[in-house]
């Protein structure tokens, strides 16, 4: 099959993705094989490419946001056969036994493996993965849409259930107005979390860098829109920082409220400089990090997906064209997510 690899991580213009030909896998006890019929282009996919990530699998195939069809499936698979439309994401396997996994909180398994890291991912025209971390898709959502859900919608779901606002107003505060959101980056992800938000009641602030994200971010619903160090109209309940760039921690920091929440989306961030105490952590504001994701955290935002009609904005690019998509990334040179499909 035609896939991509990754056998030498570099910056991304000196091309660390290089297609090549592999064998197509065979699925094992537990597993499905799927053709893929979409790939998102993730920031985590270039994170491997790059090496901002530690090598986990030499020459691994990127992708974690897989569309794709069963064709065939190991023994002892269950609920799963031929001709399924599945998804699978970034989370791949769990112990199912450690503390972190019996209390529910399996996105912190010590042994948890990911897709696109550990294993090789949806690069590629075939994929195997276990099919208990495989996603049935709701017939609502078409496999172009579908995969940007997968780790961008479900990583900012899950961002956005860390800052404490779903369900729920602002701390300590009255019912005369929505809880305040700010969303640092817009990107793949934020685009995502900003309609989950917004369809939830939340007013929404995007703070970003790129004139055409703040002009998406308006049309989505956001009530405002500035550049990344700009400070918001209004103090914030709660903030999402989704650029990896660990100089706007104390900038979130500052726009919050007393008693705000900072939640730090993303797998690498750079680092973060020095806080001061009183501008930016005093008066009981938290910093929240977000690990991974859980499989519940996946099935809720597909379900909530659904109901509120949360799409990306999807720029297409044939599966020959990877590279070129995760250059176009690094380089802002499109709104939304990129997703590959089949040439």
């Amino acid at each position: 099959m035609r896939a991509w690899a990754v056998p030498a991580p570099g910056p991304i213009d000196t091309a660390p993705l290089v297609a090549v030909s592999k064998p197509i896998p065979e699925p094992g006890p537990g597993e499905v094989l799927v053709r893929v019929r979409a790939c998102g282009v993730c920031r985590t996919d270039l994170h491997v490419a790059e090496g901002d990530l530690a090598v986990h699998r030499d020459s691994v195939t990127p992708g974690h946001e897989v569309v794709g069809e069963v064709v065939a499936t190991g023994d002892q698979v269950h609920g799963f056969g031929a001709g399924d439309r599945v998804a699978v994401a970034w989370l791949r396997w769990t112990c199912g036994h450690c503390d972190d996994c019996r209390r529910g909180a399996e996105n912190l398994c010590a042994a948890s493996r990911y897709t696109g890291w550990d294993a090789d991912g949806g690069y590629a025209e075939y994929a195997v993965a276990p099919a208990d971390f495989v996603y049935r898709l709701p017939d609502e959502i078409d496999d172009v849409a579908a995969a940007p859900l997968l780790c961008a919608g479900i990583i900012g779901y899950r961002a956005l259930r860390r800052t404490g606002l779903l369900g729920g107003g602002p701390p300590d505060d009255g019912p005369d107005r929505p809880p305040r959101l700010g969303l640092y980056g817009f990107g793949g992800s934020a685009h995502l979390c900003a309609q989950v938000a917004i369809a939830e009641g939340i007013e929404v602030h995007v703070l970003t860098r790129g004139a055409d994200a703040r002009r998406l971010a308006l049309r989505l619903g956001a009530t405002s829109a500035g550049d990344a160090y700009d400070a918001p109209p209004v103090l914030l309940d709660a903030a999402i920082t989704f650029a990896p760039v660990g100089e706007l921690v104390p900038v979130a920091m500052r726009a919050l409220r007393r008693g705000g929440v900072l939640s730090i989306a993303g797998i690498h961030l750079s680092d973060i400089p020095a806080l001061n105490y009183e501008r930016e952590l005093f008066y009981e504001k938290e910093i929240r990090s977000v690990t991974a994701n859980t499989r519940r955290d996946g099935t809720e935002f597909l379900d909530l997906a659904a109901r509120h009609g949360v799409r990306a904005t999807t720029h297409t690019y044939p599966l020959s064209a990877a590279d070129r998509a995760l250059a176009d990334l690094k380089h802002g040179r499109f709104d939304g997510a990129a997703v590959l499909v089949p040439d």
